[in-house]
Order: structure tokens, then C-alpha cells, then sequence
């Protein structure tokens, strides 16, 4: 069995490397989210605009509608950076911050089961973002799409609470097997 160690220890030191195969993804990511400033100053500059500069005046509802569409990409570029960050540190490697005054709260107490949860409420408070512009806009709406939107919504809260319920149940029982003695179970 001895023979096999060399082969194992670079084995395992090539699956540990693999995890560098995601760096990639998280550069992607961070194009994508330029992508999303170059549309939120898009969408910035034609409120402005048509606030100030059109011929044709936009009502409050109009303005309240862009508002809540800039508001929606700035959630989704959170929603991005807590990906690329937290992703990066959880899953790559650990980014050398300690000390820095502008490392993110939530980055020293990351992991996936925290990870998870707060892009699950992420998804929920774009997901009511889009549903708000939908009822201020809902004359506008036909009432099937109006009902999908609200069924999809519900289906992602209880998809967090279930991660949430999910991830209690786990830490409770990590914590209760580190407080029982080794072999009584």
C-alpha cells in the first residue's frame, strides 16, 4: 500500500490545484457586473433625461418605475459581489485582508452554509423589487404574468426558508456532536 502513496499524495495535491479552475468564472463574473454599471448609467442618464431635458414630461410613477429598475441592478450587483468574494474565499483561496479598512463585515465570518443564505435573501429582495414594479405597473400587466410573478416569489422564500430551517438543523447537530464525548453517541 506504501507504493501507492507518491501517487495518491499528487492525486490529491492535483484535485486540491482543481479549485483554481474557478478563478475564471469569478473574472467573468466581475466583467458581467461592469456590464450591469455600464446599463445602470444608461438607464441614469435617460432618467435624467427625460426628467430634465425631453419635451414630454415622465409622471411619478414613471420615475418610480426606473428608480425601482436601478435599484434592481444594484441589487444584483451585491448579489454578484457576494458571489465573486465570498465564492472566491470559500471555495479558492483566502483573500489577504485582515487589517484592511475596507474588508466587508460579512467576509470574516463567510462559509457556504452562509453563503448560500445570503444570496437566497439577495434573490428575494430582487425578486421584490421586480414584484413591486409589477403591482405599481399592474394595469399595465396581464393578470397571468402578475400571478407566475407572485407564485415565483413565494416558491423562492420558502426555497430560504427551507435552506435556512436546513442550516440550523446542521450547525445544532455539528454542535451537538462536538459536545458529546468521543464514543458516546
Amino acid at each position: 500500500m506504501s507504493s501507492l502513496k507518491p501517487t495518491v499524495d499528487k492525486l490529491e495535491m492535483f484535485i486540491f490545484w482543481s479549485r483554481w479552475l474557478q478563478a475564471p468564472l469569478y473574472l467573468g463574473l466581475i466583467i458581467a457586473q461592469g456590464a450591469y454599471v455600464y446599463l445602470f448609467m444608461l438607464e441614469l442618464s435617460h432618467l435624467v433625461h427625460n426628467l430634465f431635458f425631453s419635451a414630454t414630461r415622465i409622471n411619478e410613477t414613471e420615475v418610480m418605475l426606473v428608480v425601482l429598475g436601478l435599484i434592481d441592478v444594484v441589487m444584483i450587483a451585491n448579489l454578484l459581489i457576494m458571489v465573486i468574494i465570498g465564492g472566491y474565499e470559500t471555495f479558492v483561496s483566502r483573500l489577504d485582508l485582515d487589517g484592511h479598512p475596507d474588508q466587508p463585515e460579512w467576509l470574516s465570518h463567510v462559509n457556504a452554509g452562509v453563503l448560500k443564505i445570503k444570496l437566497s435573501t439577495a434573490i428575494i429582495g430582487i425578486s421584490s423589487i421586480h414584484l413591486l414594479k409589477t403591482f405599481i405597473n399592474a394595469q399595465n400587466m396581464n393578470q397571468h404574468t402578475i400571478m407566475w410573478q407572485v407564485i415565483i416569489h413565494a416558491v423562492f422564500l420558502l426555497s430560504a426558508l427551507s435552506m435556512v430551517w436546513v442550516d440550523r438543523v446542521m450547525t445544532q447537530t455539528l454542535a451537538l456532536s462536538r459536545s458529546t464525548p468521543a464514543g458516546k453517541h
